[in-house]
């Protein structure tokens, strides 16, 4: 749980309450030296935090730019494996005369 009184918790600090078997996580990642103290244990779950998070929000925005695109009439709809295994080869197709017609070849 984290205190979030008067809602200046991020101006003044924060207090955060561990489950036992977090407790026990952290004390076992300090004996065995993987971490100096239990903000560094903290600072970490946030940065995978923030890290996830920033992914969740990029394939999102990737879904609505697909879903826009398909509204408009423009991509391409795949529904069934055949449909996908078409999309395939022309992606394949398209990836080799680009790769064939480029002046490093």
């Amino acid at each position: 749980m984290i205190d979030t009184r008067g809602h200046n918790c991020l101006r003044y600090g924060m207090e955060v309450n561990l489950t036992d078997d977090q407790k026990a996580f952290v004390r076992e990642a300090l004996e065995s030296g993987r971490i100096q103290n239990a903000e560094d244990a903290v600072r970490e779950a946030m940065l995978l935090w923030e890290d996830r998070q920033r992914r969740r929000i990029h394939i999102l925005a990737t879904v609505y730019t697909a879903e826009a695109s398909l509204s408009r009439g423009e991509g391409r709809a795949v529904i069934n494996r055949e449909e996908l295994g078409q999309l395939a080869r022309d992606v394949k197709q398209r990836a080799s005369s680009r790769f064939s017609a480029s002046p490093d070849s």
